[in-house]
């Protein structure tokens, strides 16, 4: 990245999405590394709720719409990205990441 870039791992509360990153806290939020300015403090939709809500629901439910339509099977069979995101079905956890944090539960 350019000296003086500035990234936002809004994935902290699940380890993260960047090499370079650790969790930050509301008194220090940000750190330098590289000359990259790094902000990372878990939990940043709770800051803003109803926005975050709003965004997220906005970007869900087209897929709930989907497998309420079409059932798991199809809506899966029909969009890849939906597929790659089930994290759950028949009561067995499938998605690889999350089966490795839970392996008494992964079917």
């Amino acid at each position: 990245m350019k000296s003086g870039a500035a990234i936002v791992d809004v994935a902290i509360d699940q380890g993260g999405c960047i090499e370079t990153i650790r969790a930050t806290s509301h008194s220090e939020p940000t750190y330098r590394m590289h000359d990259v300015i790094h902000y990372a403090v878990p939990n940043m939709p709770a800051l803003v709720p109803r926005t975050s809500t709003l965004a997220l629901t906005s970007v869900t439910l087209p897929y709930v719409m989907k497998v309420a339509e079409l059932g798991v099977a199809e809506a899966c069979a029909n969009d890849s990205a939906l597929c790659g995101a089930l994290s759950v079905r028949g009561g067995a956890i499938t998605h690889g990441v999350v089966a490795q944090a839970f392996p008494d539960l992964a079917g």
